[in-house]
């Protein structure tokens, strides 16, 4: 069965008439399929068909345990953790950020109560999280993690006016470093590097901590939104600006420096893993680049392992790649690439 009246593209016209077993999916074709179905499910098929089903996910489950955690009490809530974050977010800019109304008048009071729901949430969530390292303990004490986190978690709060302080860097060097933005109030409200940094000074506090999975969780889930993918573990000093963002990657051991500026695409990775004699990647080492204060990078760098050490006041070009040292003042660039024209003769 064809229809006619659906204009087939050149493109699926050639691939059909040149190589008969192509998968050119054509208005024609799909159509074709779908009047051409006779298979259809049967009646009651729910009631038959999905026990089986649930057995065999029972044994699917057994087969790739790896994959499979029940209870949840020693697992942090991957939504809770965001929400926490979002609303730690609402701490750290009020009034941009939130859906509470603020004014002068009734900040303190609406500080408070943000404040003390996130430190229970935290709380728990940090608990979890550690009740997932001391599992494997048998001899851990019945309330060693509970206590520890709220240690971590009042301690996380206690830092966030540093944090703010910081980030009120960051901020400006984005407004100072982009002759796009209009004020600091866009940069704050649009600018997808704001979110991402942001979420690594929260995040690197808790790594530091030595909480585990919560980091992660928080950027992991800001990767998704901006493309920005930073470490918690990374070490990033104060003024720093990411213009547009989308795939940059900065990797857990990577140090930067201060007034650092880092365009699209730069990626400070690591080279070929270090394996111990089982074959098994060693891990705790230095794997990522060291940047210094004052550099600039352009989009589609890449900087690789840790003998890539970056001095200060250093300008690398676009889609370099830098595998050794590189002394201060220096400035890398590829050369330029020779441009051919061709002209098309006239018929």
């Amino acid at each position: 069965m064809t229809t006619n009246n659906i204009p087939q593209s050149k493109e699926c016209k050639d691939c059909t008439e040149h190589n008969k077993d192509v998968d050119c999916w054509n208005p024609d074709r799909m159509l074709d399929t779908l009047m051409q179905t006779t298979h259809t499910v049967e009646q009651n098929w729910t009631a038959s068909g999905i026990p089986q089903l649930v057995d065999d996910f029972m044994d699917n489950y057994e087969k790739f345990g790896g994959m499979v955690h029940l209870e949840g009490r020693d697992l942090p809530s991957k939504k809770i953790v965001i929400e926490v974050l979002e609303d730690l977010f609402t701490v750290l800019f009020p009034g941009y950020l939130g859906d509470s109304e603020l004014t002068k008048i009734n900040i303190k009071y609406h500080l408070g109560i943000k404040l003390t729901s996130i430190y229970t949430r935290l709380t728990d969530e940090i608990e979890k999280s550690l009740k997932y390292i001391c599992r494997k303990i048998s001899q851990c004490p019945r309330d060693l993690c509970q206590k520890r986190a709220n240690v971590v978690a009042r301690e996380i709060l206690e830092k966030l006016p540093e944090i703010r302080s910081k980030l009120s860097g960051d901020i400006q060097a984005a407004y100072s470093g982009d002759p796009a933005a209009v004020s600091t109030d866009e940069v704050i409200l649009s600018y997808p590097c704001v979110l991402a940094i942001t979420t690594y000074r929260i995040a690197h506090e808790l790594y530091l901590s030595g909480v585990p999975l919560i980091p992660r969780i928080m950027s992991e889930h800001l990767h998704s939104l901006t493309g920005i993918d930073i470490h918690p573990g990374a070490k990033i000093g104060r003024n720093f600006f990411i213009d547009h963002g989308s795939g940059v990657v900065i990797g857990e051991t990577a140090e930067i420096g201060d007034n650092v500026k880092l365009y699209q695409g730069v990626t400070l990775g690591a080279l070929s893993f270090p394996k111990d004699e089982k074959g098994n990647i060693i891990k705790g080492r230095k794997r990522h680049p060291t940047i210094g204060n004052n550099v600039v990078i352009y989009s589609g760098a890449t900087l690789l392992g840790a003998e890539t050490v970056v001095g200060d006041n250093v300008i690398i070009g676009g889609n370099v790649w830098v595998t050794g040292p590189v002394s201060s003042g220096t400035k890398i660039t590829l050369t330029a690439p020779e441009q051919k024209y061709q002209m098309k003769n006239n018929p």
